[in-house]
């Protein structure tokens, strides 16, 4: 009889360092000892190459073995070629469980298009929350959690969100981070971009930033604002700006950019970490990048209003400022006046995390025995 299968989705760059870990933990399992058998499935909705192609490289995944290559499109439109096409897949050859990760489209339609055919969902990264319904990703995780079986999650604050939701105390699993699995495993390889030595960068010599938030970036006022801000604020310094493809539409209608923005194309992940690691401090509005600034203990300032996690803040080296430029001088002077927090890790924010989860999965659905033990849906 063979394995049990399970899916691992990825769809979009921040599901791939999510899912490293865990497939890193399937595969090095020692030989006769695999009570699962799984299949990577990439829906496409990143299907650029820096997007996507990249980060399988640079952080060792596997080929995927099935490529949805659903494209662009809007969010409804990327929704509904997922599930169809995700359905297809599964009526030809079902799993006994979907394992889903973060907060993107993918995750979401995914899981739908599982429990639509009574396949149980596992959700990483379950039970964060914003609180903000602007968000896309909001909705995501909202949506994602309603079906969802088993929760993985990142802190206590995400398990004390599942038990308000009313989730049984036995499908939540407090693992840990897979994404710091995935820093911690590559920090040693991390390396600096072409231009480092163009630019003339130095370690804690230039500022990162990062925006791709609606809020921040859709407005040609509101970016150029924001914009003139951390150009002023950083006395001088090089401000490092990877530009997003959303921002780079609004971009292009600003004139007058601050002299020390340089701007650059999206990094991958290997380049990115290496220039967040010895910023002087990141400036973002992403959530990511604040738990890896966190971990590598780099000041790390937020432009958004809300953060889905306030470890980064409560624990971590992260503060929410915010999206009025008016929070910038005084945080950037905290700054350069060497007043800024330390911070500390989370807890189980260790780099074991994609074992602990692959343990939990092969208790819940692996083979033991000859027998399959699936756990039954709650």
């Amino acid at each position: 009889m063979s394995l049990p299968l399970i899916d691992i989705i990825a769809g979009a760059r921040p599901n791939f360092m999510k899912i490293a870990p865990i497939l890193h933990a399937l595969l090095n399992r020692a030989p006769g000892t695999a009570r699962l058998r799984h299949r990577l499935v990439h829906t496409g909705q990143h299907y650029d190459a820096r997007m996507s192609g990249e980060f399988f490289t640079q952080l060792n995944i596997p080929t995927p073995d099935v490529n949805l290559e659903v494209g662009s499109g809007t969010q409804a439109e990327q929704t509904a070629a997922i599930m169809t096409r995700y359905e297809r897949l599964l009526l030809q050859e079902p799993s006994v469980l979907c394992v889903v990760v973060g907060d993107v489209t993918s995750t979401m339609a995914c899981a739908i298009a599982a429990q639509k055919l009574c396949i149980p969902v596992a959700h990483v990264e379950g039970g964060i929350r914003s609180g903000d319904w602007t968000m896309p990703e909001e909705i995501n995780r909202m949506v994602t959690d309603a079906i969802t079986n088993h929760f993985f999650t990142t802190s206590t604050k995400a398990n004390d969100n599942l038990r308000r939701q009313g989730v049984d105390e036995g499908r939540i699993f407090f693992v840990g981070n897979t994404m710091i699995d995935t820093l911690l495993a590559n920090l040693p390889r991390l390396r600096p971009p072409p231009f480092w030595s163009e630019q003339g960068l130095e370690p804690g010599g230039y500022l990162l930033l990062t925006l791709h938030r609606p809020a921040n970036v859709d407005a040609e006022q509101s970016l150029a604002a924001l914009l003139a801000a951390i150009g002023e604020g950083a006395r001088g310094l090089p401000v490092i700006f990877p530009v997003h493809p959303r921002t780079s539409r609004t971009l292009q209608g600003l004139a007058g950019l601050p002299g020390n923005l340089r701007l650059v194309e999206p990094q991958p992940y290997l380049e990115f970490n290496y220039l967040a690691c010895h910023a002087k401090a990141v400036i973002t509005d992403s959530g990511g990048i604040t738990e890896e600034t966190t971990v590598m203990g780099v000041p790390c300032m937020t432009l958004r209003n809300t953060t889905e996690r306030p470890e980064t803040v409560t624990v971590g080296t992260n503060a929410l400022l915010g999206t009025d430029p008016k929070a910038l001088p005084p945080a950037l002077e905290r700054l350069f006046a060497g007043a800024w927090k330390q911070g500390g890790i989370p807890e189980l924010w260790d780099g074991h995390t994609g074992e602990r989860i692959v343990g939990i999965l092969e208790r819940l659905y692996g083979a033991s025995d000859g027998c399959v033990c699936v756990r039954p849906m709650a």
